[in-house]
């Protein structure tokens, strides 16, 4: 302890000033004030406590010296005052221990608790210097926080960009949602970054979901794999109707929670794993996408207002973002579509036209043919141009199907469940149609129809040698019983083991 500022103290306060202000790294510079202000009084131990939400709102503990105390000890015993008396110079009469206040920007961050050993207490002299770097050290502490926040904003732009980068290679839908969730959950250290989206109910589901997945949620062999984190059961949970929070969601609104385990506005059946939570509208250009929700686990500091408008912002940007993905995916299905109308037009126009003529051309030829024969194998080709034709308009059919989605004409159905039994077969199979199928075959006899043929075509992928499948259906067929219905006939050439050529197999029934 010093009983004046005499000139050997001088350099230590000045090289204590400085140090506390050589980090930018807000935890590092309150190690470095607790530091030096036990060094710069010859204090036994100093305890500097951090009150105010600049780490976060949690309050932290820094500790310095020798017999340093736990962090839940009170290291104060007959505090002296930061302003009044200096006190006496008498070492009998000194304090033992000084508390002064750290401000920033006129608020009070922390305090600085210093312990005298028994040696002797303090003296005004060092509660004079204890004064010049607490005003120093709330400087340091002042421009750390604000490096903080500027690191803090160039992570979420780059998360942001990321975001952005990665929605406009053409991810799907699904995967475009989860690229969010897991940007957002690292960005904002949460638990968990998830999507909700609204439901026909009126409610909102959870519908991809990225979990902090190093805290021991999965085992140690699937945290390495690059879709564990989507492997959890939060998918599926709903926010149901009438939920207090709902009508803020749906309206677009960001909801800031405190402790989701507590508060009476959580109803899902998770919300005791988590504590703080935000969660943030997707929306662009006035249509909700969803809304992102970022909760933390129990205990864990609340988010500080920068974070919450950060986060906000990376909101905003990524609902932009997955807009602009979708309208670009509807773009380039709008090309699919486009060039595939024109190739159906230009099989229709060019090529079903002059196999028609040929066709015709045949028939006239046959008529003058001079010799059985002749007729015959003109009959044939007859036949086969027929028969190519048929297949040629089949093919249009299909390309005038969406590529992804599921089929809703019946002649659509048929033509899904062929092309999916291909890689079975080994060869595609040939697709006849007959009569108006979509308007005449309506349910039940459609689905009939189409489970008879699965089974046909499972029966023909177990026959060896199989290099030819025809499926014909006929919406006009005459039954035995003399109604009309429909026909489906599948004949394939593969090997039955016997001398016949080939199975064939038909369904009928009434419409």
């Amino acid at each position: 302890m010093t009983d004046d500022v005499s000139e050997p103290s001088l350099p230590l306060l000045l090289d204590a000033v400085l140090s506390v202000g050589t980090e930018l790294e807000l935890r590092a510079t309150l190690q470095h004030i607790v530091d030096s202000a036990t060094r710069l009084t010859g204090a036994d131990h100093g305890v500097l406590r951090v009150t105010a939400a600049g780490d976060g709102g949690r309050p932290d503990v820094f500790m310095s010296g020798e017999n340093t105390p736990e962090a839940g000890e009170a290291p104060l015993t007959g505090e002296a005052p930061v302003s009044g008396e200096t006190p006496p110079p008498d070492k009998a009469s000194s304090p033992s221990s000084l508390s002064i206040p750290i401000l920033v920007h006129d608020e009070e961050f922390g305090t600085l608790h210093l312990t005298a050993g028994a040696a002797g207490g303090f003296s005004g002299a060092d509660l004079g210097l204890l004064r010049v770097l607490a005003g120093q050290a709330g400087i340091a502490v002042g421009n750390a926080r604000l490096y903080e926040t500027a690191r803090q904003r160039e992570r979420w732009i780059e998360g942001a960009a990321a975001v952005t980068t990665a929605l406009l290679t053409g991810e799907a839908a699904a995967d475009a949602l989860m690229t969010v969730a897991q940007q957002a959950r690292r960005l904002a250290g949460a638990a968990a970054g998830v999507i909700l989206q609204p439901t026909e109910a009126g409610g909102m589901s959870i519908v991809a979901a990225a979990t902090d997945t190093e805290r021991g949620e999965l085992p140690a062999e699937r945290r390495t794999h690059p879709a564990a984190a989507a492997q959890n059961d939060m998918i599926g949970t709903t926010i149901e109707p009438g939920s207090a929070v709902l009508e803020q969601l749906l309206g677009g609104e960001p909801v800031f929670i405190e402790d989701s385990a507590t508060d009476p506005r959580m109803t899902t059946r998770v919300r005791s794993r988590f504590g703080p939570s935000m969660m943030l509208p997707l929306q662009a250009g006035g249509r909700l996408i969803g809304t992102l929700a970022l909760p933390r686990r129990r205990g864990e500091h609340a988010y500080t207002a920068v974070e919450r408008l950060l986060a906000t912002q990376f909101a905003s940007q990524a609902a932009l973002a997955l807009v602009l993905a979708d309208a670009q995916q509807s773009r380039q299905r709008l090309a699919v579509f486009e060039d595939r109308d024109r190739i159906a037009r230009d099989l229709h126009d060019l090529v079903v036209q002059r196999l028609f003529a040929t066709g015709m051309m045949l028939e006239s030829t046959r008529r003058r043919a001079g010799s059985a024969p002749e007729e015959t194998a003109l009959d044939q080709a007859v036949d086969e141009l027929e028969s190519t034709i048929q297949e040629v308009r089949t093919a249009i059919f299909a390309l005038q199907q969406p590529p992804a989605d599921a089929p809703t004409t019946f002649r659509g159905k048929v033509l899904k469940e062929t092309a999916g039994a291909a890689a079975l077969l080994g060869v595609q199979p040939s697709v006849h149609f007959t009569g108006a199928v979509d308007t005449r075959v309506t349910e039940p006899a459609a689905g009939h129809l189409l489970a008879a043929l699965r089974r046909a075509l499972a029966a023909a992928s177990r026959r060896v040698d199989v290099t030819r499948v025809d499926v014909a259906v006929d919406a006009g067929a005459g039954l035995p019983d003399g109604r009309t219905g429909v026909r489906l006939v599948v004949f394939d050439d593969g090997s039955t083991g016997d001398a016949s050529a080939g199975t064939t197999v038909t369904w009928q029934a009434p419409l």
